[in-house]
């Protein structure tokens, strides 16, 4: 293994889950069966593969590692297809029914039959990439205008592919908080409609809906094991897509459910330093990670009420092991089928790998020969030159 993951120091909180009834409320059956039902009606809808890492397991000494590779997804890359697109739509429902004073349904919209109703309600969004490009693809087929919000470290292979899907872009200097305070800003100041991954007080609706969206891929994974993980990682960023994994295993696997790891960028540690003080925690973002999907500083507050509930152990992670991670995927190092991953879809296996590293750690985390892992390999190469770069070893690692 690279010398990489022997050398990294991660950062381990382990928490006791607050009892509490998260898991079945703040998400609930009704709301995932709904995302569920829409989303598998889209045209080019298919589920994405549940990759067997046979060859690491065993070098891991554990009996199966399952990665679910959203690199296909809709042809956008992520899983972030499954969310942003989704609250769109209904977002669209909404506005157009409180207007026109009667019920619509999701299909009217889809199906065009309010497109000029549509053509009148703009959409906006701050973004790290996906879950923007993921709006910009909801607007282009729902007919909606479409502002997406993006910080300096975004790379510009990143806002041209929202760009191509009809977006109109705006870079800011600052961070991704701060893109996340002037969209909210200038929707409020224009009669705009903010579709967001993150919750705060008074807004929660939309964020509800993308981690309904999520809960498909969590579906199509479940449907494809025949026993339940013991272990699942998952990666930090505002907790959206984590929440959204963990409430959806609680309600299919129950008591037999996994054993929650959330993991982070060291650069980026909102959620473990929530687990710290036993609240939702803002923390400052001095230099980005390459993780640019996780590089968030304030974690939502809805997905918080789900985590802190579920989660038992919170990593942080260094930036060295994500592009030795990348590489061993696409390079096939351990024998298993190659996958072409982003940054921030390798975080959950850089961390199992270098927890290997530290054995009081690994049995700290209740590893054993008997464990079966699941992790969500949430992007592929949504940024080719970054992949390229990665791929020849020439930066980040």
């Amino acid at each position: 293994m690279h010398d990489a993951f022997a050398n990294a120091t991660l950062t381990h909180v382990a928490t006791t889950p607050k009892p509490g009834d998260a898991a079945e409320t703040v998400l609930t059956r009704q709301d995932f069966s709904d995302a569920w039902d829409e989303i598998t009606a889209w045209q080019g809808y298919a589920p994405t593969p549940l990759v067997s890492l046979a060859g690491l397991a065993k070098e891991l000494g554990v009996a199966r590692i399952d990665y679910k590779d959203e690199g296909p997804r809709f042809g956008l890359g992520s899983f972030k297809a499954l969310g942003g697109s989704y609250a769109a739509l209904r977002v669209l429902q909404r506005e157009i029914a409180k207007r026109r004073g009667e019920e619509v349904s999701l299909a009217d919209i889809r199906e065009g039959r309010f497109a000029e109703q549509c053509k009148a309600i703009t959409l906006v969004s701050a973004t790290d990439g996906n879950h923007g490009r993921s709006l910009a693809w909801g607007c282009q087929r729902f007919g909606a205008p479409c502002r997406i919000y993006i910080h300096a470290e975004v790379s510009e292979g990143r806002a041209e592919a929202m760009r191509a899907l009809g977006a109109e872009v705006i870079r800011i200097k600052g961070d991704y908080d701060d893109s996340v305070a002037l969209a909210k800003k200038e929707a409020e100041a224009n009669g705009w409609f903010v579709v967001s991954d993150t919750s705060w007080p008074g807004y929660s609706a939309p964020p509800r809906d993308v981690m309904a969206g999520y809960g498909v891929m969590v579906r199509e994974a479940c449907e494809a094991m025949n026993a339940a993980p013991t272990h699942v990682f998952l990666q930090g960023g505002v907790g959206g897509l984590a929440a959204a994994v963990v409430a959806a295993l609680h309600q299919y696997w129950g008591a037999d459910r996994p054993r929650v790891i959330v993991v982070e960028p060291e650069l980026a540690a909102c959620l473990i330093e929530s687990a710290r003080q036993g609240a939702a925690t803002q923390v400052a973002i001095a230099e980005e990670t390459i993780m640019a999907g996780l590089s968030c500083g304030e974690p939502s507050e809805m997905a918080w009420q789900i985590l802190t509930e579920e989660a038992s152990d919170f990593l942080t992670i260094p930036d060295a092991i994500v592009a030795p991670t990348v590489r061993l995927l696409a390079r096939q190092e351990s024998g298993d089928a190659k996958v072409e991953a982003g940054e921030s879809a390798v975080a959950g296996l850089a961390a199992l790998i270098a927890a290997h590293e530290d054995a009081a750690l690994w049995r700290m985390l209740g590893f054993d020969a008997e464990s079966r892992v699941l992790l969500i390999g949430s992007e592929g190469v949504t940024d080719p030159e970054i992949f390229r770069e990665i791929m020849e070893g020439d930066t980040h690692g």
